[in-house]
């Protein structure tokens, strides 16, 4: 196969045309080209308001070594792609299935993995299905009535399921896992685009039923899924794990758990804890959600509005080291999205931000955050990142009388309560109020987060506008723990594995599914499937 690099061609370019400047950079004719595949297409806006889509493109000609030797162009070279491999079982006999605790995409995709190679996994999941989350998710935007147990950040399919879908990831991947993510989520209803988008994603309206079609297949192979199942105990004996308790009542025996509670499963954390199970603190990041007009966003990032239709909503990534030492950074931005209340337990409030796959709000809005660390915590336990997350989802639950608080940028910066939006109009998920999240937050926060917005004023125009809106807080960004796992990726209780974001492995929707495949892997080289 023929790979050329750097194929750049106008974002409004007709069908053929990639094929045809394929055939010319390889000096052949149209019609000796037999395929071609798209490997990668990112957009090119250096020249802005002239927009390209630059492409990686795979190429067969039938004469493959003969052509690039002729051509001696460094944007053309030979290459054999080497697909994704599932390792051979072990011989290590199961007394019981593998249990999967949580069902988001970590579970999801160790589950999928592990029920196609005969594994029959049990998973439990605390929340609802996604249908029944959908609905209960609905009437808490709607009404503020909170169940602790299917909300936002708990239920099938995990946070991500309420989030922009975004599939990009800084991982090193040589064994091609994040391609097989794609390909399973294409294979249950996602776009094929993402297979070759620079910044592919998924909306929070299309990953519902992808989700649900996964799980449908892991039943279909002899898994089983349960809701509603929230796992409260776990049995050590001789540092092994023997059986778990669900609901206070049922116990499971099993030989391998596979630990993928997600971020925000803090009792969870703590009932670990109390069993001596390995755990240990770990920086994040806090901050602010921020609204901007989308409109304003496309013109900065593309300097034209001519491609709208074509490019769809622009997104950003911005970062900024403060005066104070800390670094600033936009996490999580969801273009055309909302802002929505994120929040898992009982008297605090947490917000994120999602967006459905067609990115048609009138908004764009990013997480602002802040790093933080140990040094900032109450105390040096394990569990001290948590108590610094409760502490903030306090201050804005009481700031917000429930509601999300809310704050024009600029009176945010003056330190006095807004009273009225400007132009921009609001896009949230849920009930909000005005609030003074200056007072709210630590003053540390409070200042990196001016400078950092000042700053990125200079990077995108109209940044720090006045009527820019803050909404917090925003405090679930990654785990504040992680669960150590040894080179075979389990705990220093024998049997249990911990796996993706929640355990401090993962970071976002597409690390979470890899590092669940991972977790897959090492359960098939041990042992022998159950069927």
């Amino acid at each position: 196969m023929i790979r050329i690099n750097q194929l750049k061609l106008p974002v409004d370019h007709g069908k053929d045309q990639l094929l045809y400047k394929a055939a010319r950079t390889l000096k052949l004719p149209a019609d000796q080209i037999k395929s071609i595949r798209i490997v990668k297409q990112s957009v090119d806006a250096r020249k802005k308001p002239d927009i390209y889509y630059s492409y990686v493109v795979d190429v067969e000609t039938g004469k493959e070594s003969g052509t690039v030797h002729k051509l001696k162009n460094a944007n053309v070279s030979l290459v054999q792609e080497k697909p994704y491999r599932f390792p051979g079982p072990g011989e290590e006999k199961l007394d019981h299935p593998p249990v999967i605790v949580g069902f988001g995409p970590a579970g999801l995709f160790c589950g999928l993995m592990l029920a196609r190679a005969g594994y029959c996994p049990v998973v439990l999941e605390r929340g609802e299905d996604v249908d029944a989350r959908n609905k209960k998710v609905s009437e808490f935007w709607l009404t503020g009535v909170l169940d602790p147990q299917s909300n936002v950040q708990f239920g099938e399919g995990g946070a991500g399921t309420f989030s922009d879908g975004k599939l990009n990831t800084l991982v090193k991947d040589p064994v091609k896992r994040n391609q097989k993510v794609l390909e399973i989520l294409v294979e249950f209803g996602a776009d094929p685009a993402i297979l070759y988008q620079n910044k592919p994603h998924i909306g929070t309206d299309v990953l519902s039923g992808i989700v649900k079609n996964m799980r449908n297949e892991i039943i279909r192979l002899g898994g089983t899924v349960n809701f509603l199942s929230c796992v409260t105990d776990f049995m050590v004996e001789n540092n092994r794990l023997s059986e778990i308790t669900v609901n206070g009542v049922t116990r499971i025996k099993t030989d391998a758990l596979v630990l993928a509670i997600g971020h925000s499963a803090r009792d969870t954390f703590e009932v670990l804890y109390g069993k001596h199970v390995p755990m240990e603190q770990k920086s994040f990041a806090v901050g602010l959600r921020i609204q901007h007009p989308q409109r304003m966003i496309n013109l900065s990032q593309y300097g034209t509005d001519r491609y709208d239709e074509i490019l769809g909503a622009a997104s950003y990534k911005l970062t900024k080291q403060t005066s104070g030492g800390r670094g600033v950074y936009s996490f999580c931005m969801c273009p055309g999205g909302y802002v929505v209340d994120a929040s898992s337990e009982p008297g605090r409030l947490a917000v994120n931000g999602m967006s459905n796959h067609g990115r048609d709000g009138q908004n764009a809005n990013s997480a602002l955050i802040v790093t933080v660390t140990p040094e900032d915590f109450p105390d040096q336990t394990a569990l001290a990142g948590v108590k610094y997350q409760r502490m903030l989802e306090d201050l804005a639950y009481q700031y917000g009388e429930g509601k999300i608080p809310v704050q024009l940028y600029g009176d945010f910066k003056a330190g006095k309560e807004t009273t009225g939006f400007g132009d921009v109009e609001p896009e949230f998920k849920g009930r909000f109020r005005f609030a003074n999240l200056r007072d709210m937050l630590p003053p540390y926060l409070s200042q990196a987060l001016i400078e950092g917005v000042d700053g990125f004023e200079s990077m995108i125009r109209g940044f720090s506008r006045y009527d820019a809106i803050f909404a917090g807080i925003e405090s679930r960004t990654s785990s504040p723990v992680r669960i150590s796992r040894d080179s075979g990726f389990e705990s220093g209780v024998k049997g249990i594995f911990p796996c993706g974001e929640g355990a401090g492995y993962a970071g976002g929707i597409t690390s979470a599914a890899m590092d669940g495949i991972k977790i897959a892997e090492e359960i098939r080289r041990r042992y022998r499937p159950l069927k």
